[in-house]
């Protein structure tokens, strides 16, 4: 669909605007403006291929530096429903890695130390507060749950780890049950964002192609 737009912006739009301009055809307003446009792309087709390659490399340097990531992470995480799927989809790491240690016999404490750097900031912090707890003689389903780091379900798998003495196990569990719920997730976003984008882009197409052919529509209601 953008391919088809891209197409029709800076090929076949600026070769409508040289035939009206030798018609000498009054045009539409909104007409007018779109030929006028293709009219520019046609006559500086070079300085607008630097200009949108100036505008992409300029986004991907801002975008690499580490204070915009920083920033635009920030902003994903507040934004209601994808800063808690994105807590899961980490929540879901975290889990599978501690769990993997703790079945390899490597202490609780150091365990978590070795994983928190799979989470992101404000969620370490949350993994201290949880290591204190620890530390203080708080069972790990406790310790977690207190300091956010565990939803209802994985609070009750922990608990039931904690009596049967296989957390490790049940941490692996807790993994792959968000990895299912990070999975329907993505599934339903799929399914409502890729029609409405296709929608979007018909939309935009189906616009310039009405506004290209109106001119002719006109002339030929004048004529009749």
């Amino acid at each position: 669909g953008g391919a088809v737009l891209a197409f029709l912006l800076f090929y076949v739009v600026p070769r409508f605007a040289g035939v009206y301009e030798d018609l000498h055809a009054e045009l539409p307003l909104f007409s007018s403006l779109l030929l006028a446009a293709g009219r520019f792309v046609k006559a500086n087709g070079f300085l607008v291929v630097l200009t949108l390659g100036c505008v992409l490399a300029l986004g991907a340097y801002v975008l690499a530096q580490e204070r915009t990531r920083a920033a635009l992470a920030a902003r994903l995480w507040r934004m209601p429903g994808l800063g808690e799927r994105m807590q899961v989809y980490q929540l879901a790491r975290f889990y599978r890695s501690a769990g993997m240690l703790l079945r390899a016999g490597i202490p609780v404490l150091k365990a978590f130390d070795m994983v928190k750097g799979l989470l992101a900031a404000h969620l370490r912090e949350r993994l201290a507060g949880a290591r204190r707890l620890l530390e203080e003689g708080k069972n790990i389903s406790s310790a977690l749950t207190t300091a956010g780091l565990a939803t209802p379900v994985a609070t009750r798998m922990m608990a039931v780890g904690e009596r049967g003495g296989q957390m490790g196990d049940m941490m692996d569990r807790i993994a792959r049950f968000y990895d299912d719920e990070t999975a329907r997730a993505v599934d339903a976003f799929t399914r409502v964002f890729e029609p409405l984008l296709m929608a979007v882009i018909g939309l935009a197409v189906g616009l310039v192609v009405v506004l290209m052919y109106m001119p002719v529509f006109e002339l030929a209601g004048s004529i009749r």
